[in-house]
């Protein structure tokens, strides 16, 4: 999904109209959620805009943007609403392969939900063409998410990890 300002301005404007106070939309690239009408001590947990990673395992802004629309003037002067904040980094396989959380079954596993990790830290292994590829963390925060299973396969650019600035 790919979503620029002018888009997100008329999406709000067009639920404001509508009288559309929440809505959330996932695909596998992106998580949307939009919750009209809050009180601005509210807006960094009631507005996500989380695009993938561009490129396997790249890093995706977890800060708010400056100038981002805040729906007030689109809206025809319905509920303001609170500026976009993108939650987390995605981080993707890079390729098509076997997933594993740790390096070994006895192992534990390399990181778990609530783990912090260091940019160059491994998250977990991907094996592929008999190969064990470690998947190196692009940014430091706390996992937040596992998406794949242990064992299951994975595809090129499917979610793996959610990752969360501390």
């Amino acid at each position: 999904m790919k979503l620029d300002l002018d888009q997100l301005d008329a999406l709000l404007a067009k639920l404001a109209a509508h009288d559309v106070s929440e809505l959330e939309w996932e695909d596998d690239t992106a998580r949307l959620r939009v919750v009209l009408g809050r009180a601005a001590s509210n807006a960094a947990a009631s507005h996500v805009f989380a695009p993938s990673a561009p490129y396997p395992n790249a890093a995706t802004s977890a800060s708010p943007q400056a100038g981002a629309p805040t729906g007030a003037g689109g809206a025809g002067g319905a509920g303001a609403a609170s500026p976009v904040v993108v939650e987390g980094t995605i981080v993707t396989s890079p390729f098509v392969g076997t997933f594993y959380r740790a390096p070994n079954p006895e192992a534990p596993n390399f990181v778990d939900i609530g783990s912090t990790v260091k940019t160059g830290q491994t998250l977990c292994i991907v094996e592929a063409m008999k190969l064990m590829n470690e998947i190196e963390s692009d940014v430091a925060g706390r996992v937040v998410e596992v998406f794949a299973e242990t064992g299951k396969s994975v595809e090129y650019g499917q979610r793996l990890f959610r990752i969360v600035s501390v």
